[in-house]
């Protein structure tokens, strides 16, 4: 005996929410949606023409297809056809992939995956899974929808570019030297713009139309052999100060597109060169991608934001005004691994959010060890004398205080230091060990004070019971998330192309990988 089965017998359509199982990640992902306010869709509204699909149901399906690890627009497009969660979500709606990927790519998008991460932190809160005392910070790189071989590099414009500087002067002084043109008002005595470059070449040109004119009324050929040879020169010259003018323009161009970064994709110009982890050719090949920055809590992505600069050093303050800003007031704990340990870090952190970093530096864990502690050429290891201000190093000189200086980086921020130096270094026999210096000079120890307080700061707080704790659940915080996101999703490439395209993607994934572990959590 077998179950009825008849493909000739008509079978009314039942509703597809009863073919659901009760947790299915489908309902999840209808209740957050449903919970953002509708104001946050009222962008999508439009008055004329043919009615679009609602916003929320665009939401729902691109958000079902990537937590099925499905990121192109035509797969999702199929899926809204096979798919029962899918049909039940898009309530028999069937959009086309132009529509779906037009629709992720809505300068608006970024706004609703805003509201998405606020209302599921809300959900998160409401339900305790989620005890608000610190949030966890990593970063990790994506590679970028660009071509690996369409790079360009800062220190090459930089160079080209002033080797065009340094002909063009050379160019201009040769030509007022020979009278070919006269002098003109110039910006800078450094280099020529290209404005003036214009009015250079237009001279030049003048000179090459009078050479013409005399050869196209002179009669005689010798004369008009030598006019010809004459005018040679002077149409080499335009046509190469038309070439410098357009280098010029591309090297401007490119040093904007730049920033502060040192190289750009051709084809993805937002993207920046970088090495990333997954270096299969063995040769540490640089990629075209994005850092991607999380702040999480119990596993689940809070906060998000992408960055161009390859370190994640750079990318902490900005990112916390961006969680201030954006998504939900800091935590009292900042938690971030020894990347995201500086100055500037540790004081934005203390003093203008005022809350407490766990956050270690390069050298903390070589500090702590006993090989460290007792090696003596180390400077930390040198007794310091508070009533002289002096180290003594271990030949037993003193090295008293001299004067302060101060260093700036890149970014324009100033340290301070305090330069102490050795009374007689010229007979010491750890010389070598102690010192690079050249014979003769003594030895100068550059000790930045702030810098020895915030690491001393942060010793004693990751000395503490409950700190401790607190530092040592990173690892399993944050850097799963990554694991989900890559491993268990399979994103681990962007599909999409310019900065707010790749932000809205990469909101998608996490929010999925956020659904994921929230679906599975009562099964």
């Amino acid at each position: 005996m077998y179950k009825n089965y008849n493909m000739n017998q008509l079978i009314l359509p039942l509703d597809l929410e009863v073919k659901l199982q009760k947790n299915d990640i489908a309902f999840h992902i209808h209740h957050l949606v449903e919970s953002i306010p509708r104001e946050a869709f009222a962008p999508f509204y439009q008055e004329t023409g043919c009615p679009s699909y609602h916003p929320k149901m665009m939401l729902k399906i691109i958000l079902c297809g990537y937590t099925q690890s499905v990121f192109s627009g035509r797969r999702i497009e199929d899926l809204t056809k096979d798919s029962i969660r899918m049909k039940w979500l898009a309530q028999g709606y069937e959009p086309s992939y132009r529509t779906i990927n037009r629709f992720r790519i809505h300068p608006q998008m970024q706004e609703l995956l805003r509201q998405c991460f606020v209302q599921f932190r809300c959900q998160l809160v409401e339900e305790k899974l989620i005890d608000q005392q610190a949030i966890f910070i990593d970063g990790t790189k994506i590679e970028a929808n660009a071509n690996k071989f369409t790079f360009k590099w800062k220190k090459s414009i930089e160079k080209f570019q002033t080797n065009l500087i340094e002909k063009s002067n050379r160019l201009y002084e040769q030509l007022l030297e020979e009278q070919v043109i006269p002098a003109i008002a110039r910006e800078n005595e450094e280099e020529l713009s290209v404005q003036e470059l214009e009015i250079i070449v237009s001279k030049v040109e003048e000179v090459v139309d009078d050479y013409t004119a005399k050869i196209e009324t002179s009669n005689d050929t010798q004369e008009r052999k030598q006019l010809r040879s004459q005018r040679k020169t002077p149409k080499q010259i335009v046509k190469q100060i038309h070439d410098w003018i357009t280098r010029k323009k591309v090297y401007q161009q490119d040093l904007e597109l730049m920033g502060e970064r040192n190289s750009y994709s051709k084809t993805d110009r937002d993207a920046t060169f970088m090495r990333m982890k997954d270096d299969y050719m063995k040769n540490g090949q640089l990629k075209p991608g994005y850092n991607l920055q999380v702040a999480t809590e119990n596993q689940y992505t809070l906060a998000y934001d992408v960055y161009p600069n390859p370190t994640d050093t750079k990318t902490l303050t900005p990112f916390l005004e961006t969680i201030t800003d954006q998504y939900f007031e800091l935590p009292k704990y900042i938690v971030a691994d020894a990347g995201y340990g500086s100055e500037v870090n540790y004081q934005n952190v203390l003093e203008t959010h005022e809350r407490i970093p766990l956050i270690t530096y390069n050298m903390y864990r070589k500090e702590g060890k006993k090989k460290f502690q007792q090696d003596p050429s180390k400077t930390n290891n040198w007794p310091y004398n508070e009533k002289t201000d002096s180290y003594t190093c271990p030949n037993e000189k003193q090295l008293t205080y001299q004067y302060d200086a101060s260093r700036k980086d890149r970014s324009g921020y100033i340290r301070t230091f305090k330069v102490y130096q050795c009374e007689d270094c010229l007979d010491c026999p750890i010389r070598s060990l102690c010192t690079k210096a050249a014979e003769g000079a003594h030895r100068k120890l550059y000790v930045n004070t702030k810098w020895e307080q915030q690491k001393s700061y942060i010793r004693q707080k990751l000395s503490e019971p409950k700190t401790a704790e607190i530092y040592r659940q990173r690892k399993i915080d944050v850097e799963p998330v990554f694991g989900f996101l890559k491993a268990n999703l399979g994103f681990t490439r962007f599909s999409v192309r310019g900065k707010s395209k790749v932000k809205n993607e990469i909101g998608l994934a996490l929010m999925a990988t956020n659904l994921r572990k929230y679906a599975i959590r009562e099964w």
